[in-house]
């Protein structure tokens, strides 16, 4: 097991443009200030459930960013809204699926909201059951490395996926799904990223009592893959772990379970009171590691970040979220007769 630090880590993310830093960035506030805005439409009695990524834009953002977005596939897990805007889910899809409307993408708004889906991204449709998604994307990373082998694909193809990422909570690797996902990556040199967002609390249920190892990245030895451990606040430390991942999957070295530790900074979802399980205090310092604003004082020190530039971004935020919540709440709802299609029987 790996534990990335700033001092030990090779740094891919070192030769990323100050554009795209920036565009990292622009990503992570879109996705907050989206998240915020579902909170609102809650709390208003105009939505009937939300689910945040509030403190793992970080993770989320830098894991899309080191992937071969929209080619590569992506089997996500329900906190997952900041990868999967990043890699093409647009705020008006989000809000179709808040509001369950015509339209909607990843289900025709017969699925809760931030059940992700997109096929035209390859992004894996998942269902509410945590871990399933696992061994559905070992069973893609199988065909990945079936199809390279035999000579289905051509190997130099950019447009054609050559790994398969999948994100979970610590919670979820108490599922029998996970060890069986992550068992067939071993013993088959899977191409296959597992991506653990660690938040410390599995809704309400604490780390301490989930598994009785300090770290879940050291249980990778178990299953014969490469684990690593990174600051998930850390968006270029995100990055570096998830690239040095695909770049072993590209060239055949097998998988890697990944551990982001990060802080979930608000209610587990909108029908959770994390009041009865951890103390407003605990909330109030981690949010002084807040992923964003660590990476906007790291911009802000390179002179990549200017205060005009901020302006910029808030305001086109509030426009872009302004227009998908108008056009969300304006669009219909599904014709009945719709329960019908895409059916399988």
């Amino acid at each position: 097991m790996t534990v990335l630090t700033a001092t030990q880590r090779s740094q891919p993310s070192a030769q990323l443009s100050a554009e795209t830093l920036l565009d990292m960035y622009w990503h992570m506030l879109l996705a907050r200030r989206t998240d915020e805005r579902a909170w609102m439409l809650h709390r208003q009695g105009k939505i009937a459930f939300h689910v945040s990524s509030m403190g793992h834009e970080a993770v989320q953002v830098g894991a899309a960013f080191a992937i071969n977005r929209g080619v590569d596939y992506v089997a996500p897990y329900y906190r997952d809204w900041a990868l999967c805007m990043a890699i093409g889910v647009t705020p008006r899809d989000f809000m179709l699926s808040l509001f369950g409307k015509a339209g909607e993408i990843s289900s025709k708004a017969r699925q809760m909201p931030s059940h992700w889906s997109h096929r035209g991204l390859n992004i894996l449709s998942t269902s509410s059951p945590v871990a399933t998604q696992v061994p559905q994307a070992a069973g893609l990373a199988f065909a990945i490395k079936y199809k390279r082998e035999n000579g289905l694909v051509d190997p130099n193809d950019a447009t054609q996926p050559r790994l398969a990422l999948t994100c979970l909570g610590e919670g979820s690797t108490s599922q029998g799904e996970w060890h069986e996902g992550m068992n067939w990556a071993g013993v088959h040199k899977l191409p296959l990223i597992c991506l653990v967002e660690n938040n410390n609390y599995a809704i309400s249920v604490p780390i301490e009592r989930q598994m009785a190892v300090s770290r879940v990245a050291e249980r990778a030895v178990a299953y014969g893959v490469h684990g690593v451990t990174v600051d998930g606040t850390d968006i270029l430390a995100c990055y570096d772990a998830v690239r040095a991942a695909a770049e072993r999957a590209y060239n055949g070295e097998g998988a890697t379970l990944i551990e982001a530790k990060c802080y979930r900074l608000t209610p587990h979802s909108s029908d959770d009171d994390d009041r009865t399980y951890r103390s407003r205090e605990e909330i109030e310092e981690a949010k002084r590691a807040d992923p964003i604003l660590r990476f906007e004082r790291y911009l802000r020190e390179r002179g990549i970040l200017s205060d005009a530039i901020k302006q910029d971004y808030e305001q086109r935020a509030r426009q872009v979220i302004d227009e998908a919540q108008r056009y969300a709440e304006a669009a219909p709802y599904p014709e009945g007769s719709s329960l019908y299609e895409d059916v399988y029987a």
